[in-house]
């Protein structure tokens, strides 16, 4: 009951709140591409479970589409779930020398019973590097995807800062896939801050993977 109360005031506020920039959105998308609409999600960095730390994620309509409940302090495993509970993707740490670079093994799907010291016999579908800046001279950069372990060419980058919720998630030539948004407004008595923002992915890009950027983003800058 307390659960299910909670998505819904935070559904109406987020629903009222964007009746009128969705509809202007969206014209303006249309637009400008000319071959289909953004998706946009509201992210809240809380979990519906009283007894846990995570993510809830709503959509437009303010449904419930994604939602992370095994969010306690620096995890080894991050589980993105569907709305129903069912595993989307799972985020593993990527055990490197020295244990230097924050980065994360991504696979799709459930994984199973996990294990630090056990390596996992399915192959990730990508991996997260955190930028290194003693390596990397743009302070703008965030993070890598890079879509196997050999590839020394990152196939997305991400760019921004998470702190302030502006970021970017761009190709290899530039082109803007996925952004993550503040949301400046009050509505229904609930204040958006940084604990309440907007996750913008734009066609053609995958809304689940970019949800799962999102919480490395949160595990690499929180």
């Amino acid at each position: 009951m307390r659960m299910s109360f909670r998505l819904k005031s935070l559904s109406r506020a987020v629903h009222e709140e964007q009746q009128h920039e969705h509809e202007h959105d969206e014209v303006q998308e249309h637009r400008n591409s000319g071959v289909g609409l953004c998706t946009s999600l509201t992210v809240w960095r809380k979990s519906l479970l009283m007894s846990c730390k995570g993510f809830t994620v709503i959509d437009s309509d303010g449904n419930l589409v994604y939602r992370v409940d095994n969010y306690i302090g620096r995890p080894e495993e991050v589980i993105l779930m569907d709305a129903s509970g069912n595993s989307v993707l799972t985020m593993r740490r990527r055990w490197v020398k020295l244990g230097l670079v924050d980065s994360w093994n991504v696979y799709e799907g459930e994984m199973g019973n996990h294990c630090k010291a056990t390596k996992s016999s399915k192959a990730p579908s990508c991996w997260v590097r955190k930028k290194v800046n003693i390596f990397h001279s743009n302070p703008n950069v965030l993070a890598y995807v890079y879509r196997e372990a050999s590839d020394k060419q990152y196939a997305y980058v991400i760019q921004g800062s998470y702190a302030h919720r502006s970021c970017k998630v761009l190709d290899e030539s530039k082109r803007v896939l996925a952004e993550i948004k503040r949301k400046e407004a009050m509505t229904g008595g609930i204040s958006f801050g940084i604990e309440v923002f907007q996750l913008v992915v734009h066609p053609e890009f995958d809304a689940g993977f970019a949800m799962g950027l999102v919480l490395l983003l949160d595990q690499m800058f929180s």
